[in-house]
């Protein structure tokens, strides 16, 4: 078990430097970062900021989740959904709006596919912290 909930702790801080990157990289050099150079909306651009700065805060709070991970279920599930619910708006813009790029494509997987595996294993490392605590210390 230990050696498990280890490994779920280093995944998810692992991977939870691709939001937190991700969304400095897009408050730092706005839309213009992921597009063409010349792209003068203003306005788009402080939403995409905005939106930048929601998805660095998502991924610093799966950092939190990382000590005492088996804990933290509550939180792990919540941020998952968030994470989750912007995959399935990313898939319906696919959908509307045609193939985009290889980013958005490595994104949509990690909103999909990635971060609700994670949660899964989340779920299974809190689920054996608990059957251990009710068991209590075994006896050699």
């Amino acid at each position: 078990m230990m050696r498990e909930r280890k490994a779920l702790q280093r995944v998810v801080a692992l991977a939870a430097l691709i939001p937190v990157a991700s969304g400095l990289y897009g408050v730092l050099f706005g839309i213009n970062g992921i597009g063409r150079a010349g792209f003068y909306n203003i306005s788009a651009d402080s939403h995409f900021r905005y939106l930048s700065g929601l998805l660095m805060g998502v991924g610093i709070l799966f950092w939190s989740c990382v000590p005492g991970i088996e804990g933290k279920s509550r939180l792990f599930r919540f941020l998952t959904l968030v994470v989750v619910l912007g995959g399935l708006s990313r898939l319906l813009g696919l959908y509307l709006t045609g193939l985009p790029s290889l980013t958005m494509l490595t994104a949509l997987f990690v909103e999909l596919g990635l971060t609700p595996a994670l949660c899964l294993w989340q779920m299974r490392v809190a689920a054996r912290a608990r059957d251990e605590a009710d068991l209590g210390p075994v006896a050699s």
